[in-house]
């Protein structure tokens, strides 16, 4: 068993870009791993370097064919337009790019890792895992292969039969849920913006029974994550008394964020993981969405102090500093960013009061909780 948290990287990440005029384009895991490294939270001791997942291990979940086509753009650069509409490659916010195969290859390669180093039970958080919208037969919404599906056969693969993944991504977790839909021995829960990409998840979609949706309103504020957090995940998780729990930490639904309506700040978000983080023997953290530089670090730099119970600091020291000073974005919120994004990593908590449409998730999802705990049983 592990008796640290440890953290799973590559170096990857610092070299590979999704392309100039992509969301994808920004520093994620590499800053993140720097920024962590400047507060001096990084104990290399604890520090895992992630290996790429091989074909045979994608296969688990994943169709033959779609993986080669992705090992040949990568190996030419390029695909026949018949293969790229197939496939969803080069198409579709799916851009072929140099690493199109070694990059996602690598971050299931961290997830599957990680699952092997929690077989006894622990902490593990693996930002570059996260990428829950990957089909078995092709890619889909810049997710090009599933690792919490292969996590969570990973974990099946070594006899448990209570895996709870809980998303909190502002886009739904199509891929996981749906691969996952006939299973009992896998609850899905997403919380999501509602009417945004890929338009699934609505709060009464059971996808097979064992899903479970809260697709919430734009403006989000933290005072409502951690409402639906406390009075609908946290009751369905525990009645499900999961052998282990995923989590999904995608930080798209951050106000800073360009890419959802959702205005969390990070406190919120780590509020909820330090909630979800005491009820599995085993904790997996993964990254997923966000497409903010400077916000996207400071969060999931945060989820690692949550998952250590370190202390965050009111000014970052000067390594951290200079990390977040480093960064770069061409959209036009990265050209003069407040100062805020450089010297703290706590955002001001974004309250608000709980809207009508939120509260009505909670009694929805738990409408069906008798039949989660008579599995978990």
């Amino acid at each position: 068993m592990l008796t640290r948290p440890h953290y799973i990287a590559n170096d990857i990440y610092r070299r590979s870009t999704y392309g100039s005029l992509h969301p994808l384009s920004i520093p994620r895991v590499s800053s993140t791993t720097d920024l962590v490294t400047g507060l001096g939270w990084l104990d290399p001791k604890i520090y895992r370097d992630s290996k790429r997942a091989t074909p045979k291990q994608l296969a688990r979940f994943h169709k033959p064919d779609y993986i080669a086509a992705v090992e040949q753009a990568e190996r030419d650069g390029e695909l026949p337009e018949d293969m790229k509409h197939r496939y969803h490659l080069g198409v579709s916010g799916n851009p072929i790019y140099r690493e199109v195969f070694s990059r996602p290859a690598t971050s299931v390669g961290g997830t599957l890792l990680a699952a092997e180093m929690l077989a006894e039970g622990g902490i593990v958080h693996s930002p570059a895992g996260g990428t829950h919208h990957g089909r078995a037969d092709h890619a889909s919404g810049f997710c090009y292969f599933n690792d919490p599906v292969l996590g969570c056969y990973a974990f099946l693969d070594q006899g448990l039969t209570r895996i709870a993944y809980v998303d909190l991504d502002a886009h739904h977790g199509d891929g996981v849920q749906d691969a996952f839909h006939d299973d009992d021995r896998v609850l899905t829960i997403s919380i999501h913006e509602a009417d945004r990409w890929p338009h699934s998840g609505g709060a009464t979609d059971r996808a097979g029974g064992f899903a479970r949706n809260m697709p919430v309103p734009p403006g989000l504020n933290d005072d409502e994550l951690a409402f639906l957090v406390e009075n609908a995940v946290i009751p369905l998780v525990e009645q499900f008394e999961p052998q282990v729990l995923i989590i999904q930490c995608g930080c798209d639904g951050l106000a800073d964020d360009p890419l959802s309506k959702l205005e969390l700040s990070n406190q919120g978000i780590w509020h909820a993981v330090r909630q979800l983080k005491r009820l599995a023997p085993r904790i997996l953290a993964l990254g997923g969405g966000g497409y903010n530089p400077w916000t996207v670090a400071r969060c999931w730099s945060g989820i690692w102090g949550v998952l250590n119970n370190f202390p965050v600091p009111d000014r970052l020291p000067p390594d951290a500093e200079s990390v977040l000073r480093a960064l770069r974005w061409s959209r036009s919120a990265g050209r003069n960013p407040p100062e805020h994004w450089f010297t703290t990593l706590a955002d001001t908590p974004h309250h608000g009061p709980i809207r009508d449409a939120v509260r009505a998730l909670a009694p929805i999802v738990l409408r069906e909780e008798e039949a989660v705990s008579n599995v978990a049983v």
